[in-house]
C-alpha cells in the first residue's frame, strides 16, 4: 500500500438512510451494498472493477457530484452540461473526507471528454494552453495524456472513469506513469477501469464489484486481469463459443 507521500482526502463513503430502494440507480448491486456497508477508500490510488452494470461508473460520477464536480467532466469550476444525464445518486451519498484540502481536483469521464474540451475552448483565455493545448487538435487518447500531464498536479484528488477508453497500451502506460509520479507529489485518485494494465500500478488499492458488494482483490485476482490472461492463453477455447 502507498503510504509516505500519498495523497488520502476522502476515506469513505456511505449512503444517507433515507435513499429510495426502487429503481435505477437505487437498484444496482453497489447501491445495495452502500445500505449497510461504507466503501472505503485508502492513501493514493484505488481502482473499482466489476462487469457492466455493477454500478462502478455510477458510483465514481455520483462521488464526482457529491464533492461539487462538474458531472460531465471538469473541476468545480465547470457548470456547463450538454446534456443531464448523470443518477440520482450523488445527492444521496455521504462522502467522508480526511483534514486537510486538495490543491486540486478534477473529474474525467472518458465518455464526456469532448465535451470538456469543448468547454474549455469556449471559455478560452489561455485556458487551452494550461490543458496543453486544444483538446481537438490531437487524438482522444492523447488528449487525455496532455490532461494528466498539464492540468493534473501535486496533491490533487482526482476521479476517472475508464481512461484507458481512448488509450493504446503506450499510452496506459504512459498515464500509468503520470498516476505513480502524482501519488508520490500528494495525489488521490478513484479510479473506475476495465484495464488491466492501469491495475498493475504498484501499491494500488483494487476493490471488485460484485453482485455481491465489494471486496478487496489482488492485481492477480482482479476479474480484468484474470479474465485477460485466460483469454490470451487459449483464444479458441473463448471463440468457439461465438455464433
Amino acid at each position: 500500500m502507498w503510504t509516505v507521500g500519498a495523497g488520502h482526502f476522502v476515506a469513505r463513503v456511505g449512503l444517507d438512510p433515507e435513499t429510495p430502494e426502487q429503481g435505477y440507480p437505487f437498484d444496482l448491486p453497489v447501491v445495495r451494498w452502500l445500505r449497510s456497508n461504507p466503501v472505503l477508500f485508502g492513501p493514493g490510488v484505488t481502482f473499482l472493477v466489476g462487469e457492466n452494470g455493477s454500478g462502478k461508473s455510477t458510483l465514481v460520477e455520483a462521488m464526482a457530484v457529491g464533492l461539487g464536480l462538474n458531472a460531465e467532466g471538469g473541476s468545480r469550476s465547470f457548470r456547463f452540461a450538454t446534456r443531464a444525464s448523470e443518477s440520482e445518486l450523488g445527492g444521496h451519498l455521504r462522502v467522508a473526507r480526511r483534514p486537510g484540502r486538495e490543491r486540486n481536483s478534477f473529474f474525467l469521464r472518458a465518455e464526456s471528454y469532448y465535451n470538456v474540451a469543448t468547454e474549455v475552448e469556449r471559455l478560452g483565455g489561455g485556458l487551452t494552453e494550461a490543458y496543453g493545448g486544444s483538446g481537438h487538435e490531437r487524438s482522444h487518447g492523447e488528449s487525455f495524456i496532455a490532461l494528466l500531464t498539464h492540468r493534473f498536479g501535486p496533491r490533487g484528488l482526482y476521479l476517472l472513469d475508464e481512461p484507458e477508453a481512448a488509450l493504446s497500451l503506450t499510452g496506459a502506460l504512459a498515464v500509468l506513469q503520470r498516476m505513480v509520479d502524482l501519488t508520490a507529489q500528494g495525489s488521490q485518485f478513484i479510479v473506475a477501469t476495465h484495464s488491466p494494465v492501469l491495475l498493475a500500478l504498484p501499491g494500488a488499492n483494487i476493490l471488485e464489484l460484485t453482485g455481491d458488494g465489494v471486496r478487496r482483490v489482488s492485481y492477480d485476482d482482479a476479474a480484468p486481469v484474470s479474465l485477460t490472461r485466460a483469454f490470451l492463453d487459449d483464444p479458441q477455447a473463448f471463440l468457439r463459443h461465438l455464433g
